[in-house]
Parts: C-alpha cells; structure tokens; sequence
C-alpha cells in the first residue's frame, strides 16, 4: 500500500495518472486534457474529468489496487469506471467474531459485530476445558481436572495437543498459528513479588521448559495479567502497570524502565484489574484502561522514549477487547472504524457494546460497564471464519 493524499487527505489524482504511466509495464499513452490557456475554470475541471474516465481499466486496476482503503474509497467518486474499478480490487478487513463460552452444555456462540448477528454450533470438544487465548483463528484452551493444554479451531475442528501443564489463573498466549514451525506457547506465573516463573513449548514437543527469573526492578508487581507478542518478543502488563518482556531467541526476562500507563479517575475500584486491555498491531502495543461509566483512556507504547503516550485517535484503528486477548484490525468498512468493542453484547444478542472515538461516546449510552458482573473467562475474540459452512 501507499499514500496518493495530500496534506488535507484528499487523492491527487493527477500523481496517480504519473504513478500510472511509472509503474506500467508497457504504459500506453495516457489521455490527457488539451491546453487550453483561455478555458475556464469550468472547462478544464470537465477536461480532466474526461481524461480521468479515459484511463484503460487494466491499467487503472493496478494502481488502484496499491491504495489503501480509505484512498480507494475517495477514487470511486471520480466516475462510473473509478467507481467500478475501485470495488473491484477494494479488500477491507473483516472484524473478528466474539466468541461466548458455554456455562452449561456444548453449545458455542459466535457473533459477529459488523453485521450484529449471532451463530451456534455445538462443540462438544470444549467440554470440561477453559479458554486461555486466541489467535489466528485457534483457540488455547486449558483441562483443570486433566492438566491437558491444547489447540482447537472451532471453525475445522482441528485439535493440536501440547505436554501436560498445571495452569492455575496465570496469563497464557501463543506467538502465531500452531500450523507454524515458529509456534512458540508462552505462560508467566507469579511465585514472589520478585519472582516470576516461565515456560515456553513448541507444538510437537514431549515437555515444558521452565525457568525462574528475577523481575530486576524494585516495586514490581511480578502478577502479570496482560500479554501480546510482538515483533518477536512477548510483552506483558502487570497489575500495577509495569512491562515485562521475554525474548524467547536469548531467553531472556527484563522489566522495562517504563512508568506505568495513568489510570484513570477512580480506575482502583472493585473488579479495576477487569477493565484492562492489552493489544498488538503492526508492531506497536496498545493498553485501554475503563473505569465504569468514565470514558475508556487508549495509550500506545513510544518504544523509542519509553513512555506511554495517551491517544487522542485511533488513525482508523478498531480494537476489540476482551479480558484474556485483545485484537486490531485496520481498513474496516463502516462506522466500526477508530472504536473500540469490548466483549459484552446487549439488546438479547444484537448490540456489541463500544466506544466511538470520533464521538467520544459509548454506544448504546447509559449502559452498565461494571467488570465485576462478567466472567473474564466466558468470552474471547477470534478470527472470522472462512464461510458459514461450519455453522450449517
């Protein structure tokens, strides 16, 4: 992707046709508006107009394909045929779907938000067991009475067994698909306020490999209860707000001299460590705080000056939070973009609760936003399935 906007965020299309004649294998000649000195300014809008709509489709298609989606939307309102072409090659993304644990029984609920639809399933393969984290479309899940670890993709059905571990309440995730050779399990337990213990485990291996470190920094919280992996490494928040980050490659554990995110007014109240989020996105971290009805604060990690800076907008960002992963998602169509969700749906099933940054509001208003009447562990975001076809 690249940028064709000005400072004022509008598409200079006369760049594009340039662009067009640069990047064309053979580029034919592109049409352009006559030199008419005398022309008013009428006449010329409408001879550029004209030679905007003249531009063979083949050629329009491969640079319209480099645009993100905000540009690509602003190009289909040239003409019929930029309108044509922009939804012709136009990819958004889909936002994942919240998945509803069952309290009693096999049957899974997904919903999905961008459509506010609900779908079940029965999947009896989750019985007895405890969701942990999710990502790539697999589900980690936990047997407390069996100690059993595994993967299981509720769309194929598909189940991935690890070593036997005991997990009590402490924070698990994994770096990517367990379908990769670089899939990397990773889990933090809390054993002294300056102590922490972690083990990692590759899909196909026979046992955990398991390690004490020193948190190395006085007044840290060693209970770590957030966790995303990024570019390469694993991040983790503590309660108190401190970052904690393993290298698996040097297998290395350090507390990073950054001051903690600022809570919001009233953040420590009953359930607090609830409201607190955790998310990646192309490289950069991002924490939401949310006390009760206060709107929610987003902070993005400066990795550079070691500080977290308090967003002000998302940029087009949606994030989706839920207590045990959080995930982000750019290039979403509608008014989900620069919101956040959260892992709570109202109206019987129809309305998926979020805050609208541009709006600097929830919606629906006056809803109840206590964390303490939502089991963490009940409801996780996934990615979307393919189709609908294991839901048939």
């Amino acid at each position: 992707m690249f940028s064709l906007s000005d400072d004022l965020g509008y598409v200079r299309f006369d760049v594009v046709l340039s662009r067009l004649a640069a990047t064309a294998p053979t580029a034919p000649t592109i049409p352009t508006a006559p030199n008419n000195g005398g022309a008013s300014s009428e006449e010329r809008e409408a001879n550029e107009h004209n030679s905007l709509s003249r531009v063979p489709a083949e050629l329009l298609e491969q640079i319209l394909c480099r645009l993100n989606l905000k540009e690509n939307v602003r190009a289909s309102a040239v003409c019929k045929q930029w309108l044509a072409a922009s939804i012709s090659v136009r990819v958004a993304n889909k936002p994942p779907w919240l998945m509803f644990f069952p309290k009693f029984g096999d049957m899974v609920e997904f919903y999905d938000p961008s459509v506010r639809q609900t779908y079940s399933v029965e999947l009896p393969e989750l019985r007895g067991s405890r969701l942990c984290y999710a990502k790539d479309g697999w589900l980690l899940l936990y047997k407390p009475r069996t100690l059993s670890v595994f993967f299981f993709n509720p769309y194929t059905r598909d189940v991935i067994n690890l070593p036997a571990l005991e997990l009590t309440y402490q924070i698990v995730a994994f770096s990517e698909a367990p379908t990769s050779p670089d899939c990397l399990v990773f889990t933090v337990k809390h054993v002294s306020p300056t102590l922490v213990a972690i083990s990692t485990c590759n899909p196909g291996a026979t046992e955990w490999t398991t390690a004490n470190y020193q948190n190395r920094l006085p007044f840290v919280s060693s209970i770590w209860n957030k966790l995303v992996f990024c570019n390469g490494l694993f991040y983790c928040l503590s309660l108190t707000g401190w970052l904690g980050v393993y290298d698996p490659e040097e297998q290395t554990w350090l507390v990073r001299v950054v001051p903690p995110p600022r809570c919001p007014e009233n953040f420590f109240v009953k359930n607090w460590w609830k409201g607190k989020f955790m998310a990646e996105h192309n490289g950069d971290i991002y924490v939401i705080y949310t006390c009760s009805t206060a709107n929610p604060v987003i902070y993005k990690l400066d990795q550079i000056n070691k500080i977290w800076v308090e967003m002000q907008t998302l940029g087009g960002l949606t994030l989706f939070a839920s207590f045990l992963s959080s995930q982000a998602r750019t290039d979403i169509l509608g008014v989900m973009r620069n919101s956040i969700y959260f892992s709570k749906v109202r109206f019987y099933g129809r309305r998926c609760i979020s805050y609208s940054v541009d709006h600097d509001r929830y919606y629906p208003r006056k809803q109840c936003y206590d964390w303490g009447e939502q089991d963490p562990f009940e409801s996780i975001w996934i990615d979307a399935p393919p189709d609908l076809s294991a839901f048939n």
